[in-house]
């Protein structure tokens, strides 16, 4: 029986992705206005960037207890075998919930064989695992296999991003008022990774042109073997930049593929728009 895929919208992949690849969506919720939306699902990432513009600041919160509960039953009840590749601890509850879910599903159904594989990753860093793991299990590798492939992709998956508007982060308490003001005045622009799961500035740049040559260096540094990689580049509605960046890392490094998608509504209402993001593999298995 082929191993079933489930992941968060948190990977930022589009919906047409879960149709196609037969991979179970998990929403994260959206709010916006007093309503509350599934990502994916039910809100477009533009409708959350539209209203970031307009001067709201979008909620999140993490995936439904009851949403859980209801798809590990179902499994079960059909003696599936599964493998959920989660949003990163340190920036979501959800793959705790999702592990305190199981325990109470396993309490009436002992034998269900769910692995829940805590990425440390965000966005398309999260996407490319799920993708290669989606294809894995259309050709029915095993499940061993595919959750060694998914550890080993999580363990040395790089994050590198930079911001559009250095106010969105300090509404979200990730950079000071005082920093975001000058960086305004300064158009200093931050480059920022995930490190063991956790949002980390590294440097400031000034301007735009310089942020994204940048960027392109601590690929050179931090990369291997990249014309063997998929690459993944996401964007808070800034498709336009997105290809400038695209055709820079095309020019760099010869990978196999860019990837490119849109930043999704619950990773997005933190972000702000005009965000690119770059993901990429320090090590190939």
């Amino acid at each position: 029986m082929q191993v079933k895929i489930l992941a968060d919208s948190a990977c930022d992949l589009p919906k047409s992705f879960y149709e196609e690849n037969n991979v179970t969506l998990i929403p994260l919720k959206v709010y916006i206005d007093g309503s509350e939306y599934e990502d994916v699902k039910n809100i477009d990432p533009k409708t959350v960037y539209d209203s970031i513009r307009r001067g709201n600041v979008p909620k999140t919160s993490q995936a439904s207890p009851l949403l859980f509960e209801e798809i590990f039953t179902s499994m079960a009840e059909k003696n599936e075998d599964g493998i959920y590749i989660a949003f990163s601890s340190e920036l979501s509850g959800t793959y705790s919930t999702a592990v305190m879910i199981l325990d109470q599903v396993k309490e009436k159904y002992p034998n269900f064989n769910l692995a829940i594989i805590d990425t440390k990753c965000a966005s398309l860093g999260q996407g490319l695992i799920v993708m290669e793991a989606a294809r894995l299990a259309a050709v029915n590798a095993p499940k061993d296999k595919i959750v060694k492939d998914v550890e080993f992709k999580c363990k040395h998956m790089e994050h590198l991003f930079t911001v559009e508007d250095l106010d969105y982060l300090a509404k979200g308490g990730r950079v000071s008022k005082a920093s975001a003001f000058l960086g305004g005045l300064l158009n200093i622009k931050p480059v920022l990774n995930v490190e063991d799961g956790k949002l980390v500035p590294i440097e400031k740049i000034r301007g735009k042109k310089k942020v994204f040559r940048r960027l392109i260096e601590l690929m050179q540094e931090r990369g291997t073997k990249m014309e063997q990689q998929v690459i993944g580049l996401s964007h808070a509605d800034n498709e336009e930049t997105a290809l400038e960046v695209k055709a820079m890392i095309e020019e760099a490094f010869h990978p196999k593929q860019v990837y490119i998608s849109s930043i999704g509504s619950a990773i997005g209402a933190h972000t702000g728009a005009g965000t690119i993001a770059i993901f990429f593999l320090n090590k190939l298995p």
